[in-house]
């Protein structure tokens, strides 16, 4: 089915949305100034996007105590990698396609910072030990070479309420082993296995 109002040009969505000012075109720098530093060292969780070399992107969440990823400069970042599921889609993305787009996160705060650029992967024994955690260092690191870094405004989150504990859901909470079971064809009480394995491993496995 065609769908006769699809929008296709870059003139199309500037005649719906509009065309930025020069004052918000000027908010865009190639480095990591004072004022993003700051908020990269308050944060605890960012989101990370790459692509793989036809194009198709991955997003996968990274968090740790605020200030975890390392600023060498204004124009390098250093992302440590902590255990995870060892699906590694984003990793296996940069290795085929360096480009990499982050966003960090500071709890409270409606704005967010934008940060984009390219990657390089390293296992750099001495950097990985700079970025050791809880006596256990980084099992890789990805270095990021900055390209653009600007705050987002904070209409999506002032939107969504994100930050406000009454639009929380109560009791929500996302059952891997049921989910799993269903696909595997087997009962409930499998579903509760897998769901105390992961629980014991968000004990025990984050470093």
């Amino acid at each position: 089915m065609t769908d006769r109002w699809r929008i296709q040009t870059e003139a199309e969505i500037e005649e719906l949305l509009g065309a930025p000012s020069p004052m918000v075109q000027q908010k865009i720098f190639d480095h990591v100034d004072e004022h993003a530093a700051a908020f990269i060292a308050k944060s605890p969780l960012l989101l990370a996007a790459t692509a793989d070399r036809e194009g198709r992107v991955d997003v996968s969440p990274k968090g740790d105590a605020p200030g975890f990823v390392a600023i060498e400069d204004a124009r390098t970042l250093v992302l440590p990698e902590r255990p995870g599921n060892k699906l590694a889609f984003g990793f296996r993305n940069l290795i085929a396609n360096p480009h990499i787009s982050l966003i960090f996160v500071v709890p409270g705060t409606t704005e967010t910072l934008r940060v984009s650029g390219t990657a390089e992967l390293t296992r750099d024994p001495e950097l990985l030990e700079r970025l050791a955690a809880r006596g256990k260092p980084a099992l890789l690191a990805t270095r990021i070479g900055v390209e653009k870094c600007f705050f987002h405004c904070g209409k999506a989150f002032i939107r969504s309420g994100l930050w406000q504990s009454e639009t929380w859901p109560t009791g929500f909470r996302v059952s891997f082993g049921r989910q799993l079971a269903g696909r595997l064809g087997a009962g409930a009480d499998i579903a509760t296995q897998i769901d105390e394995t992961i629980e014991q491993n968000y004990k025990t496995g984050l470093y």
